[in-house]
């Protein structure tokens, strides 16, 4: 691709709309975690009857309560990949915006968590299927896990097509 202008601009754009979804999750989340603590400080209550219910639970591991205590751990490997996706998407001006999305809804749930880990010491979960037993979850927790999966099909077919990042030459 021609170097100039046109890569800086779609360089630019790019890294501008994947800070736009990391700011937008990690204030999505914050906010609704702020209400779970705030109104469900008198216990339970059902959202959608048999489906979702809400609860406040604060949890000091990673998904699914693993590694309990290791807040630290968590933080430092939130900030690696908030950095390495940034530079992912700095250093690569023609990734598809499909791809930039998802990558921001990853790195925005990451922060979303580090904060609460690093204010409070745990992250705030409120969400509980009601219907199954599955562990309580936050909104940074479906970002997560919505941008890891659409992530993966991204680089799929960004690297099936003609100059995909993985491509040799």
């Amino acid at each position: 691709m021609e170097r100039g202008f046109g890569s800086r601009a779609a360089r630019g754009m790019r890294v501008a709309v994947y800070w736009i979804v990391v700011i937008m999750v990690v204030l999505i989340d914050q906010t609704t975690k702020a209400a779970a603590r705030e109104v469900l400080e008198d216990g339970p209550r059902m959202l959608i009857p048999n489906v979702i219910n809400l609860v406040h639970v604060e949890n000091t591991g990673a998904a699914f309560s693993m590694g309990q205590g290791a807040t630290v751990v968590f933080i430092v490997i939130a900030v690696a990949f908030i950095i390495g996706a940034t530079a992912l998407v700095w250093k690569n001006p023609n990734m598809p915006y499909y791809l930039v999305v998802p990558v921001g809804l990853v790195a925005g749930g990451g922060m979303g968590n580090m904060i609460d880990r690093i204010i409070d010491g745990s992250v705030t979960d409120f969400i509980s299927a009601a219907f199954m037993s599955f562990p309580v979850f936050n909104v940074a927790d479906i970002c997560v896990t919505v941008g890891i999966i659409l992530s993966l099909l991204g680089f799929w077919v960004w690297d099936s097509k003609e100059g995909g990042v993985w491509k040799e030459d």
